[in-house]
């Protein structure tokens, strides 16, 4: 089973981002992914911004799962993001977002890339680990919430 302790890294949370547009939402997300990951900064914007002409990813209730596939990468990995302000999506609820969970999948990981995605929906989806969320004072807090959330739903 594919937990979020396996997708993310403490270096890959930020709080307090401040983004203008999608696009710099997809930079920053990138930025991120470079720094954490040793990935490619620009290529990763550009694999979101490719998906998301496919549809939003932005599923509602301010919250957004941006994804894509890389070759660079061999594993599943994640960048969860807590906007300072909300920033227009195109969600399907049209609400701007705040929270974001970026997913990476190498290019042939097709079911995992599915489990991967399941799982940080049905995490996000829970209007009070959202509201958690909102309220953690710091990444460290975050990150520690997300992998707290995993532990005690598979206690």
């Amino acid at each position: 089973m594919t937990t979020i302790s396996d997708l993310l890294v403490p270096e890959a949370v930020l709080s307090g981002t401040s983004v203008a547009s999608k696009k710099a939402l997809f930079a920053a997300l990138g930025a991120a992914a470079a720094q954490a990951y040793g990935l490619d900064a620009r290529a990763v914007a550009e694999t979101l911004t490719a998906r998301e002409k496919l549809g939003s990813t932005g599923f509602g209730a301010g919250i957004a799962i941006p994804h894509g596939k890389l070759d660079a990468i061999r594993r599943v990995c994640g960048v969860f993001v807590r906007l300072e302000k909300p920033v227009d999506f195109g969600a399907v609820d049209e609400l701007p977002v705040d929270l974001v969970f970026m997913l990476l999948s190498p290019v042939g990981a097709g079911a995992e890339h599915l489990k991967a995605l399941a799982c940080v929906s049905r995490l996000l989806r829970d209007k009070s680990v959202a509201a958690k969320l909102r309220g953690a004072g710091s990444h460290d807090a975050l990150y520690a919430l997300l992998a707290g959330v995993e532990a005690r739903d598979a206690a």
